[in-house]
């Protein structure tokens, strides 16, 4: 991959040249050019490569391909640092008539999927590499490549192709604002993007959700190998064997949980039943479980344990490490049974004190800050450990990484006076100039705020309210559907034998 420069060398770490792109010293990061085949004439074209770093977002490699001789060109953009720790779907919703919301900023990474749900149409990774684009871009591209083919589908099967010339009116429709539609963007990888131009606040039209990859993501991302059949076969001998040896067998459900607890507590002795119960309640015993790796796919070691907070609830400490690259990652996950009631906890902060009060934020928490207009969905920076100013603090440089291109050099002015205000209005804040009010809104009551004196009923700045779960909370968190008939049918037996 030849320079443009005088000193045409060769780029051998794509990674390591997008991060130094973000160094103080290594501003100016040199355009490369390289030839490459013209897929369209078959002739030699040029490809310009820049390693950049996006402001407050993602390190890049932006691509330009361009054909001297049929004037093809395309361009191409590709992530050069690490994937993110969960997969984001990004919803918006595009009013009928207005324009300006087809121009917001996208980014689709190669992993990324874009759905239009009232076309029932979607963009797989593979029909789209990484762009960088608009809302209305992403649908003409689309638009451009099924109508490339349309003249040989005609002489091929003209029935389809009539069916197709019909779906693209509908589709240009959407491109043009004719009609109002969903556009969803779905990337496991997390480096996929839809600007907010309302950022730091939220945008009613858009919606970002955060989730767990699957197994097959997972697996489509290069993380984990798919079980071969070998090895399917064989844990399948070696548990037919272990049953023919008089080893452990499949039971039924209603063999564990509480009847098998009973029994084990009537046929056990006093020394396993005290390590039994010491388990969970010793936090110098820390249990290990092999992971992978969020930033390098390597095998590494998660180590956990499991403790109770006073006037909180058990929660189990997860870390994780990577000898390789260095990673480090740690998670706090609540423990027990779910409650039946979502809990909202309210913190007046007021002193230097409230800033320094301990708070644990779980995956399913909704952030609010009334005096900022800030409001962050439940998934957001995860299931973390801190206290108020480092939660504030975390927050803004989460939306100052998501939100980037408004701070970048193409960005409007009054949209640059409008983060300057947001971080001054901030600054105020954790001066302590004047009083503000903090929210932890969490469904799954697994957030928690630690109270300034040794009873919780004494700290009237602290408040914590329950309440009762929507029907849209329980179908988010997959409690719905939830089937524990055959439990409570084992837990209810009062039989020993």
């Amino acid at each position: 991959m030849a320079s443009s420069g005088e000193d045409r060398g060769v780029v051998v770490d794509i990674r390591s040249a997008a991060e130094s792109a973000g160094d103080e010293g290594a501003r100016d990061t040199p355009l490369h050019v390289v030839e490459s085949l013209c897929m369209r004439c078959g002739e030699n074209g040029t490809t310009r490569i820049l390693l950049t770093l996006i402001p407050h977002f993602r390190e890049v490699v932006l691509m330009a391909f361009e054909c001297p001789h049929c004037s093809e060109r395309n361009n191409e953009v590709q992530f050069a640092g690490q994937l993110q720790p969960k997969g984001c779907c990004y919803t918006l919703k595009v009013p009928k008539g207005q324009p300006e919301i087809l121009n917001r900023q996208v980014v689709k990474s190669d992993s990324a999927t874009i759905k239009i749900p009232e076309l029932d149409f979607e963009i797989p990774p593979e029909a789209q590499r990484g762009t960088l684009s608009t809302v209305e871009g992403s649908i003409m591209r689309a638009v451009s490549e099924l109508q490339a083919l349309q003249d040989e589908r005609k002489k091929v099967d003209p029935q389809k192709a009539e069916a197709i010339e019909q779906f693209l009116v509908k589709l240009r429709s959407l491109g043009s604002g004719e009609a109002a539609f969903t556009f969803i963007l779905d990337d496991a990888s997390g480096n996929s993007f839809i600007e907010n131009p309302n950022a730091p606040s939220s945008d009613p039209l858009l919606s970002l959700r955060f989730y767990e990859r699957t197994y097959e993501q997972q697996a489509a991302l290069g993380f984990l190998a798919e079980p071969t059949k070998e090895s399917g076969d064989s844990s399948q001998d070696a548990s037919t064997v272990e049953g023919n040896s008089g080893g452990p067998q499949r039971i039924p459900h209603g063999s564990v949980g509480a009847v098998a607890g009973r029994r084990a507590i009537a046929q056990g002795n006093s020394d396993e039943i005290t390590a039994a119960l010491c388990r969970y309640s010793a936090p110098e015993e820390v249990d290990t479980l092999p992971s992978t790796c969020a930033a390098c796919a390597t095998e590494c070691v998660t180590r956990f344990f499991s403790t109770k907070i006073p006037y909180f609830r058990e929660v189990i400490v997860m870390a994780t490490s990577c000898d390789a690259c260095g990673y480090r990652n740690s998670e706090l996950k609540p423990g027990g049974e779910i409650p039946a009631k979502g809990k909202k906890t309210t913190l007046i902060v007021r002193n230097v004190k409230d800033l320094s009060r301990d708070v644990i934020k779980s995956d399913s928490a909704a952030v609010s800050v009334p005096e900022l207009e800030l409001e962050l969905s439940s998934g957001t920076l995860g299931g973390i450990v801190t206290t108020v100013e480092g939660l504030i603090v975390k927050i803004c440089e989460a939306l100052e990484r998501v939100h980037g291109f408004q701070l970048g050099d193409s960005t409007y002015e009054w949209k640059k006076k409008k983060w300057d205000g947001f971080t001054e209005r901030l600054a105020k804040l954790l001066n302590l100039e004047e009083p503000w009010t903090l929210i932890l809104d969490d469904a799954l009551a697994a957030s928690f705020i630690a109270p300034a004196t040794d009873s919780l009923e004494d700290d009237k700045q602290l408040t914590i309210e329950e309440y009762e779960r929507s029907w849209e909370q329980n179908e988010e968190l997959g409690l719905n559907d939830m089937d524990t008939s055959s439990a409570d049918m084992a837990y209810n037996t009062t039989s020993t034998s």
